[in-house]
């Protein structure tokens, strides 16, 4: 079965905003999470400064031996990654729906202040859902 580890929210100033942990076997602390957040967005913004291709957007896809990171940036600079098996398909598709959630569920909620860490039941439930459906998607 292919699993996701965790999924990341990085605000376009590198904050992490939203942390979510879906069972990996070397579950992380805060602190590690906030590491793990700073160092993406860090390599991120480094990639699109060295890439030799013009208007390049950064690190799309990053595979290791025990993982893949797949990542979504939007427009606003947002990102949304996700670290999950290696040789998941289809990272893409999910990363854009769970944008469309965040759009939907957290800045249409009036009581959510940009740029800082998103606490939306709404949000957390609709995501929950997303990730079920996608994990039986993969199963098919």
């Amino acid at each position: 079965m292919a699993a996701i580890y965790s999924l990341y929210i990085i605000n376009k100033s590198g904050g992490l905003i939203f942390y979510k942990d879906y069972g990996s076997a070397g579950r992380m602390d805060t602190n590690d999470s906030l590491r793990v957040a700073s160092l993406w967005h860090s390599m991120h913004a480094i990639s699109q400064q060295l890439s030799p291709v013009m208007g390049c957007s950064g690190i799309e896809l990053l595979q290791a031996d025990t993982f893949d990171l797949h990542c979504f940036q939007s427009l606003t600079g947002t990102k949304f990654f996700v670290v999950c098996e290696p040789g998941t398909q289809h990272m893409e598709g999910l990363l854009k729906l769970i944008y469309e959630l965040y759009t939907d569920y957290v800045l249409k909620n009036p009581f959510y202040e940009m740029e800082m860490p998103i606490r939306c039941e709404l949000f957390d439930i609709n995501l929950s859902h997303a990730v079920q459906k996608d994990r039986v998607a993969l199963l098919s």
